[in-house]
């Protein structure tokens, strides 16, 4: 469990807190700025022409926008709290290893929403009881929209899975991209965790988190009546 740590209400005061503090919520908002750009511009705004339909193209453009906007608010924060501008651009900050997936087809987008944003929610829930209050502010801002991003995943792969081609290309897409997605969760006895969870940033584990990942992830591919592959822990 997370170390109890006061609470820590503003930008102002953050300045107040100890350097380690200070650069791990810097780590934190760096990470999610960076990584909800980069989310968006490779697979979020390139599905818009992948949408089979007006209906699954306007829900996606409504992703895409959500998905700019995360980045917007982290970007807001980051800049508040004096972080460069250079530092939350993907150009000079390597974003998470899911993002290397070549997405290429509509049913591939619709299990990396049913599967990535399920794991992003993950990460979301640990920045609910944040001590650094405008990091939680912004979790529970952004938590409704990945929880649509993760519904829509799984709509979406349903409807697809009333065919036998599109049941197959569901689990083809489970395939290719499920094992991209444990390291999402960093790696196991993780430093930067450990100083996280001891000032009350995040609550669980890496390795905590992966696991309930993994269950929560096969339960869903479950429901589908599909299979999700063994997959190795970072």
């Amino acid at each position: 469990m997370a170390t109890v740590y006061h609470e820590v209400k503003t930008a102002a005061d953050l300045a107040k807190e100890p350097e380690e503090y200070r650069t791990a919520v810097s780590k934190i908002v760096v990470s999610h700025a960076v990584n909800e750009l980069y989310g968006a511009q490779v697979f979020d705004e390139p599905a818009i022409a992948l949408a089979p339909t007006p209906y699954a193209k306007w829900l996606t453009c409504r992703i895409a926008m959500e998905e700019y906007h995360h980045h917007v608010r982290f970007k807001g924060l980051a800049d508040e709290i004096g972080i460069s501008p250079d530092a939350t651009d993907p150009k000079n900050k390597k974003p998470l290893s899911i993002f290397g997936f070549q997405m290429k087809t509509w049913p591939e987008f619709c299990v990396i929403k049913m599967l990535a944003d399920l794991a992003e929610i993950l990460q979301v829930e640990d920045l609910l009881h944040c001590t650094f209050v405008p990091l939680r502010n912004i979790g529970r801002i952004t938590m409704p929209e990945e929880k649509f991003h993760a519904s829509f995943g799984k709509d979406f792969c349903t409807e697809l899975c009333k065919t036998e081609e599109g049941r197959r290309q569901v689990q083809q897409a489970i395939d290719d991209y499920a094992p991209f997605l444990p390291q999402f969760f960093g790696a196991s006895g993780s430093k930067n965790n450990e100083i996280y969870r001891r000032y009350g940033l995040k609550e669980r584990k890496n390795e905590e988190m992966r696991e309930d990942f993994l269950n929560r992830a096969h339960a869903v591919v479950a429901e589908l009546g599909l299979r999700l592959p063994e997959l190795k822990a970072a």
